[in-house]
């Protein structure tokens, strides 16, 4: 079962086991991980899981494609940044195991 870090905007982190096929959103809402909102429910129409990918990551999870409705969504994003990415939009994988997200200061 891969695992996925997550790190808080104050330097807290918190390490997860994730089920290959969960979104980056839905494992932080069923671990409770403080700061992804996740409003719309992970359907890409709010914004509020936005997390930044760590830059040894970003890579093998890839960007938002440009003209896709995550990229819409993002440039309305609070501190948007190159390695920016809604974790609904994630699927963790096997080949994600040991990946570390970062958690911007807000989300609205």
């Amino acid at each position: 079962m891969p695992k996925v870090t997550y790190i808080e905007a104050d330097g807290a982190t918190h390490t997860v086991d994730v089920a290959s096929g969960t979104t980056g959103r839905d494992a932080a809402i069923d671990n409770d991980i403080p700061g992804i909102d996740g409003d719309c429910g992970g359907v890409c129409a709010c914004a509020t899981c936005h997390v930044y990918v760590d830059p040894g990551w970003i890579d093998k999870v890839g960007r938002a494609a440009e003209g896709e409705m995550e990229a819409e969504l993002l440039q309305f994003a609070e501190d948007f940044r190159e390695t920016s990415r809604l974790a609904c939009q994630i699927e963790i994988t096997e080949a994600l195991d040991g990946l570390v997200l970062n958690i911007p200061t807000g989300q609205h």
